[in-house]
């Protein structure tokens, strides 16, 4: 069996300075809410985070490419451009160990395995899908799709939940998760690699895949699948597919994003867009004080306000949730309703927000979410007001920024 541990090193541990964190609106403890007043510019009603804390992952040149978080076993997991993993407490930041196995980038993790809470799993360009119990930091299991196979995203559902779906090179494979057998390999309906494959949430055995190809594919993974009955619909965003996922009260909806940074949205069901936003950026930009915006990091869909917002992200490290509006007649993007800044000094790679989805944002504890970049760091932003703290710690190695290598970006063409 391959994989181990390595709970002997430990992460930000070094000297500690302390760093100004910005906090100047009030309400921060509610959830994200419009800004009946806002014009063209982020207005005073918008929400300045501050920095709770961070953490130096690796005291290298090594990027955080993803956070994945189980809040029933709170911890946290980051995916570095090492191939590894390491993981960490959510409250205190304290380093708890470190999962090594992969020999290729890992593209994709998550805690959302229908077996049980402590197993974590990923995939990687090495061909495989990786699961991992974080008590031990052992790999427990391994699916190998070939060398050949680069793994880029996976998803766990169909109706009786025991499905894997993984997205590959110009395929969509399908396994069973309890035998590990490979149950199909969808072929014909993407030509180039697959980068993204989501089971709905509230129709488990409906799949929808995006890939390079510019298209977005819906099966229906019932029964035995064939690919030539179970291709239910095709979407042309006619760009590179980033990422996707759903929305909606009940997540009929669909939000793209692709690697030119554009962002469309779609009735799933139907195949039909609803939205194109092809100068995503400039339109982010013009709707707050600072930087440009670069690129787009992700997009968060909140239940119970029913609101989406993309969250954009400046080469210096700033990020803001911009609210996609369903009604572009006044512009697409709205003003930006939260800023994370002075906790990056680059690109950040992943946001991971402290509820879920079905949660109102910044109501969990009083944290706000985790964010990770390309200068290697683990932030935690708080969302609560606290009056008497002014300040944040961040470690000494953090302060002056180090020239980084280009590596790990999917390049679509």
């Amino acid at each position: 069996m391959e994989g181990g541990c390595d709970t002997a090193a430990a992460a930000g541990t070094a000297m500690e300075v302390e760093a100004e964190a910005s906090l100047f609106s009030a309400g921060l403890s509610g959830s994200l809410t419009p800004n009946p007043a806002a014009s063209g510019v982020a207005s005073s009603a918008t929400r300045r985070l501050g920095l709770r804390n961070s953490i130096q992952t690796n005291f290298g040149d090594d990027y955080v490419f993803q956070i994945a978080s189980c809040q029933e076993i709170s911890t946290l997991a980051v995916s570095l451009s090492t191939n590894a993993l390491k993981f960490y407490s959510p409250a205190t930041g304290q380093y708890m160990g470190e999962c090594t196995g992969h020999t290729g980038t890992i593209h994709e993790i998550s805690f959302s395995t229908p077996s049980s809470p402590q197993v974590i799993c990923s995939c990687s360009a090495d061909g495989t899908i990786r699961a991992w119990d974080t008590r031990s930091f052992k790999q427990i299991s391994l699916l190998n799709g070939g060398a050949s196979r680069e793994m880029f995203s996976f998803s766990f559902g169909g109706s009786s939940g025991n499905l894997l779906a993984s997205g590959s090179n110009s395929q969509v494979l399908l396994w069973d998760w309890r035998s590990s057998k490979q149950l199909a390999c969808l072929e014909d309906s993407h030509m180039d690699d697959v980068t993204q494959v989501r089971f709905a949430p509230n129709q488990q055995s409906k799949l929808v895949s995006a890939a390079i190809d510019g298209l977005v594919c819906v099966f229906d993974t019932d029964g035995d699948i064939d690919e030539d009955n179970d291709l239910l619909s095709v979407m042309n965003v006619e760009t590179s597919v980033a990422k996707v996922g759903f929305y909606g009260n009940m997540y009929q909806k669909l939000w793209c994003l692709t690697h030119i940074e554009t962002l469309s949205t779609w009735d799933w069901n139907d195949g039909t867009r609803e939205l194109n936003v092809e100068d995503a950026r400039s339109l982010a930009t013009n709707k707050w004080n600072l930087d440009h915006v670069d690129y787009f990091v992700d997009c968060h869909y909140s239940l119970p306000d029913d609101r989406l917002w993309v969250i954009g992200g400046t080469n210096a490290g700033t990020l803001g949730y911009f609210p996609v509006k369903t009604d572009p007649a006044g512009g697409a993007i709205d003003s930006a309703e939260a800023v994370l800044e002075g906790g990056h000094t680059g690109v950040v790679r992943t946001i991971y927000p402290a509820g879920s989805s079905l949660e109102r944002l910044g109501q969990h504890r009083g944290i706000f979410g985790w964010t990770g970049g390309e200068d290697g760091r683990l932030c935690c932003w708080r969302s609560d007001d606290i009056v008497e703290t002014k300040k944040s710690w961040i470690s000494s190695m953090l302060v002056s920024r180090v020239e980084k290598r280009t590596k790990g970006r999917h390049q679509p063409y």
